[in-house]
Order: structure tokens, then C-alpha cells, then sequence
């Protein structure tokens, strides 16, 4: 596999979901601000690379909320720190060329028109398309579910009238009340998933990435799912560094030990959809925590399965809390059923996990680790040839999870500072 195919709306559509999973309300924003946007820019007969655009970025302005309580906020309010989280989110994008575009509309999304000065804030231009996605972002926190739709409109109209130049550009809300007029547009509005009303409107690019672009694709993910909590920053940095080394001692091709970093990148993609209490919490889970928890390796798995160019390396992501012996969550796989792919990354996780220093703990020194490992081969929980090279290996792929864990922690800190 030279290249990997990857339909541009089939990702950002994971990725949005994944940002939803935890609540349904969450969900149906990223849904309604990407399909009222594009409807604006549409009637506004903007250019299509310009509606494509807007598209992308509504779908995962989001995104650099990193917590469920910061999303809530940002649904229900506009607290004061509003901006942060659109930098943010321009920060974990602006790297990868094709988001670059949507990337500077993200960053810019809550940037009120103020009259024309809008246009710029810091002494850089303002895309008008942040001005779209506001509105269409604002418009969303103003709808309830509690009465129908339609009889909302009038009040929701009479609102954004009177934001008109101070909050919103007034050609844009000229548009919206036009649009209004028809009822169907608020109907597909609060529907389950507004977005696919107009997405067969838009040509989405097929990303053609070559393995080395997916890694950087990948590790973007990673500092999605990472920068979330304290607790696991630069986990999926060490779990990666970790699996590749161990592929690569296990003699597998150097595109297959590619393959394995990006699985790793993404092994967590799941903790997304987890409450912020779970992920905080310093101490033991309940039982009904751990139950919330488990369920982050199926998310990670159904995420990744529409990506059909992804198949192995969702395998090999996605399997890492199996057992050999059957008891592993959430598919209960077992024996044969388990590539050597998926053994790799379930050593490279729990290795990751007991030897990394936490806010609250020390990770374990080198015997102790050791034995931990071994005692899970012993009653067949974890493949016995893989924790044989690790240990025969162990300072040499130690001191490798430590130097990426320290890039990661330096970037981590970085990102906070935006």
C-alpha cells in the first residue's frame, strides 16, 4: 500500500462524532453549524473552494475544547475565555495542508464583526468565513428542544437581528433571514444529522497520503486525544515510539513499522467520547468509571472503521486492551484471533502506562515493570515473545519512550501557552 485513500468528510466526520459521543447535544451543534454555514455561504453564492472550506471548518470548530465541560460552555454560553479554544484548534490543525484553510476560520470563529473592525484582530486579517461560522455557530445555542422548531424562528430571528453589526455582518444576517423563510431548512436543522443534507453538494477531496504524511496526520490526532488530560499528555507518544521499536525488532518491513507509529498515535482515539471526571481521576475507578473507560477501545474501533485504507492499523490500534486468554474488552478475542500486530501494541500500551510518570505517581522502576509484564504472560494475558524482546531490549526502548515522552511534554506545554 503505496498510498492511503482517506475521503476528506469520512475523517472530519470521525473526528466530530468522536468530539459527540459523550452527548447527543454536542453532536447535533458540530452537525447544525456545518450545515447552516454552508446553506449561508451557498445563498451568499460565495466561490465552491470557498464553501468547501467553511464546511470543513464547521464540522470541527470544536476542536480545541479539549474538555466535555469546556464544550458545554462554549454550546451554553460565551464565557469569557471564548477565544482560546478556537487558537487552539488552529494550532492542532494548521499543520496539515489540507485543513490549512480551515484551520485560520477556526481560529478566528468567535471574532464579533464589531461594526467592520472585525475584519482584523491582532493585526491579522480575519477570514469573512469566521464571520459565517459564527453566526451559524451562535445561531445553534439559541434552539431548544423543548417546543417545535418553527415556532422558534421568529425569536431566534428577532435575536440575531438585533446583533446585527456588533456581533454578526449585517449581509450575513440579511441572508440568514431570507433563508429562514423556508421551513425545510429548519427542519434538516434539528435533524439527527443536518450535515449529510448537503454534504453530496460539496466534492470532497480523497486524500491520497503517502505513509509519511498519514504519520503526521496521525500524531495530530494523538495530541488531540492526549491534550485532553494532564494525566495522559504524552501517552500515545511513548505507546508509539514504543510499538514502532518493537515492530522493528520483530522484523517487520519499515512501512509495516510505520504503520505501527500511526496505530499508536491512535490507539486512544476513543478517550474522546470519555467523561473528564474518568480521565482525571488520580485514583482508582469505581466500577461503573471502569465500565465508562472500557468502552474507549470500541469508540477508537468504530471510528476508524469507515476509513476502509485503515483497516490493519485500526486492528492493531484498537485491540490493545484484548487478552490472549479471552478476557480482554471489548471484543473478547483471544488466541489466533489476535494479529501479532494487535500483541505488539497491547505490551507497547501497558509498558507505556506502568513505567511513565503521572501527576499523582511515579512509573515503576525496571524490575518491578518486569515482573509486572511477566506475571501477564504467565496466566496468558499478553503474547510471551513480544515481552521476551522488550525486556532483552528494555533500556535501549526505554530511554526511547522517555525522549519522545519529553517532546511530547515540551509540545504539551506549548499548546497551553497559545
Amino acid at each position: 500500500m503505496d498510498r492511503i485513500h482517506i475521503n476528506l468528510y469520512d475523517l472530519l466526520t470521525s473526528l466530530s462524532n468522536a468530539q459527540g459521543l459523550v452527548s447527543m447535544k454536542i453532536a447535533s451543534h458540530h452537525q447544525q453549524v456545518a450545515y447552516l454555514a454552508y446553506r449561508l455561504a451557498e445563498y451568499l453564492d460565495l466561490p465552491s473552494n470557498e464553501q468547501y472550506d467553511i464546511f470543513l471548518a464547521s464540522l470541527i470548530h470544536d476542536i480545541g475544547a479539549l474538555s466535555i465541560k469546556e464544550r458545554f460552555e462554549l454550546i451554553e454560553s460565551a464565557p469569557i475565555h471564548i477565544n482560546e479554544h478556537a487558537f487552539r484548534g488552529a494550532k492542532l490543525l494548521e499543520g496539515f495542508e489540507p485543513l490549512k484553510n480551515a484551520a485560520k476560520i477556526i481560529k478566528f470563529h468567535h471574532i464579533p464583526w464589531d461594526h467592520g473592525k472585525g475584519t482584523k484582530y491582532m493585526d491579522e486579517d480575519v477570514p469573512l468565513a469566521s464571520h459565517i461560522v459564527n453566526l451559524a455557530d451562535r445561531l445553534s445555542t439559541m434552539i431548544t428542544y423543548e417546543t417545535n422548531i418553527l415556532n422558534q424562528v421568529p425569536h431566534i430571528i428577532d435575536k440575531v437581528q438585533s446583533l446585527s453589526g456588533l456581533a454578526f455582518k449585517p449581509e450575513y444576517v440579511d441572508a440568514l433571514v431570507s433563508l429562514s423563510k423556508e421551513e425545510y431548512m429548519w427542519l434538516d436543522l434539528v435533524s439527527q444529522t443536518p450535515a449529510n443534507f448537503v454534504s453530496h453538494n460539496v466534492k470532497f477531496d480523497i486524500l491520497k497520503l503517502d505513509i509519511d504524511e498519514l504519520i503526521d496526520l496521525s500524531y495530530i490526532f494523538s495530541r488531540i486525544i492526549d491534550f485532553r488530560s494532564r494525566f495522559t499528555s504524552v501517552h500515545s507518544a511513548g505507546v508509539a515510539t514504543t510499538a514502532e521499536k518493537l515492530a522493528r525488532l520483530m522484523n517487520f518491513s519499515p512501512h509495516e513499522c510505520k504503520m505501527m507509529l500511526i496505530a499508536g498515535y491512535l490507539h486512544d482515539l476513543g478517550k474522546i467520547a470519555i467523561s473528564d471526571e474518568v480521565l482525571e481521576k488520580p485514583i482508582k475507578l469505581t466500577e461503573y468509571e471502569f465500565n465508562e473507560m472500557r468502552a474507549h477501545t470500541y469508540y477508537t474501533y468504530r471510528l476508524l472503521e469507515p476509513i476502509e485504507d485503515l483497516k490493519v492499523i485500526n486492528a492493531w490500534a484498537s485491540f490493545h486492551h484484548e487478552k490472549l486468554n479471552g478476557t480482554g474488552y471489548p471484543f473478547k478475542l483471544s488466541g489466533d484471533s489476535l494479529t501479532l500486530g494487535s500483541r505488539i501494541m497491547a505490551v507497547a500500551d501497558i509498558f507505556t502506562a506502568i513505567t511513565e510518570h503521572r501527576p499523582y505517581r511515579k512509573g515503576m522502576e525496571p524490575e518491578a515493570a518486569k515482573q509486572v509484564l511477566q506475571d501477564m504472560v504467565a496466566n496468558n494475558s499478553i503474547d510471551g515473545k513480544v515481552v521476551e524482546i522488550l525486556i532483552n531490549n528494555y533500556d535501549e526502548i526505554n530511554e526511547l519512550r522517555e525522549d519522545a515522552q519529553q517532546k511530547a511534554a515540551i509540545e504539551y506545554k506549548k499548546f497551553l501557552n497559545v
